[in-house]
């Protein structure tokens, strides 16, 4: 079952690798939570850049290691390495761009292909500033999480 919760050693990194097309904004992600930082400027990411925070997980310290995978096409074979060993994947779609949404499930059959079958996978729509240009329904992605048991999340 795709959700299994795992016993965290809190000893050992666990990676956590973001995915999804470029420009959603999978970097900002990364800095915001690792860093607290936000920047408007972000440039594309360049295979795969990572950084860590310590955080509670079941009473546990765990260190987790937030690998932020590069979008564009040229990259995909590279990333898909990246998925073996990750315990979580962050599926990343803009919610102003219905073609970054449609190409999740793509994503996610990648990451089916690739990591292990115990990896939880939640789908992040991001940008929820920009809600007056929704263009993928709550709704819709609500119902996509379900039939592909993942969690769902939107964020800005």
């Amino acid at each position: 079952h795709r959700n299994t919760h795992k016993k965290y050693d809190a000893q050992s990194l666990q990676r956590v690798v973001l995915i999804g097309d470029s420009g959603v904004g999978k970097s900002n992600l990364l800095s915001r939570f690792t860093r607290n930082e936000f920047n408007l400027e972000s440039k594309s990411t360049i295979g795969v850049e990572f950084a860590t925070r310590s955080i509670k997980v079941e009473g546990k310290t765990v260190k987790a290691q937030i690998w932020d995978t590069a979008g564009q096409e040229r990259y995909r074979a590279i990333t898909s390495a990246y998925y073996r060993g990750a315990v979580g994947a962050l599926l990343v779609y803009d919610i102003a761009k219905h073609l970054t949404y449609e190409n999740a499930e793509r994503w996610l059959k990648e990451l089916q292909d690739h990591a292990d079958s115990n990896i939880v996978i939640m789908l992040v729509g991001n940008k929820s500033d920009l809600r007056h240009l929704r263009a993928v329904p709550i709704d819709e992605a609500r119902a996509f999480a379900e039939n592909s048991i993942l969690y769902r999340w939107q964020i800005g």
